[in-house]
């Protein structure tokens, strides 16, 4: 008959061999999260990169796995993209990264009523200043209110309204025209 000791290391056996967060380039990215009193799970991780050149590592956490555009799109609740900086950047390219990635992943009629929200947010981008490596950037979905951006665990700018403005951000990264086809594959957990 088992004693509670051997329970026990059984049970820190399971644990130390329990899959571990998933890491890319060093980076690491926990299974789970929780989120506007939600958990959430890691979809995937993918790199940003162009040539040698490696800028970021990205997590993509949804309500419910997704390997689709239009399932991770779709789903209802909060979502969060995290960004883990791995070269120092001045936050001017990530604005630009994002007023292009906006334009390129939408028409005119949809781009036009989110103008002034697009705006919002990149302001709160060029008001970052300079982003250094190590730095983590968390772009959050929060149901009822909007795209949260948190440096290091810290909010910054206002919450920007709109489920239609997430869905636009998540196209950046896994729409038609993505940011990185890799970065893509990585986030839909099929790279």
């Amino acid at each position: 008959m088992p004693t509670i000791r051997h329970l026990l290391a059984a049970l820190l056996l399971v644990l130390a061999t329990a899959a571990p967060a998933a890491t890319i380039e060093g980076q690491r990215f926990d299974d789970r999260i929780r989120l506007a009193e939600a958990d959430l799970t890691l979809n995937g991780v993918g790199l940003r990169a162009v040539a040698w050149l490696k800028g970021y590592a990205a997590g993509l956490y949804l309500p419910q796995k997704a390997s689709t555009p239009a399932a991770v799109i779709a789903q209802k609740g909060p979502k969060r993209i995290q960004l883990k900086m791995m070269v120092d950047v001045g936050s001017e390219e990530f604005q630009k990264a994002w007023d292009k990635g906006m334009k390129r992943n939408h028409s005119a009629a949809e781009y036009e009523p989110m103008k002034e929200r697009i705006a919002t947010f990149s302001a709160a981008i060029a008001a970052i200043g300079k982003l250094k490596k190590g730095d983590v950037i968390d772009l959050d979905y929060l149901p009822g209110k909007g795209l949260q951006m948190s440096l290091n665990g810290r909010p910054r700018g206002e919450v920007v309204p709109g489920e239609d403005l997430y869905a636009g951000l998540l196209k950046i990264f896994v729409g038609t025209v993505p940011v990185d086809a890799r970065l893509k594959a990585g986030l839909l957990g099929v790279g």
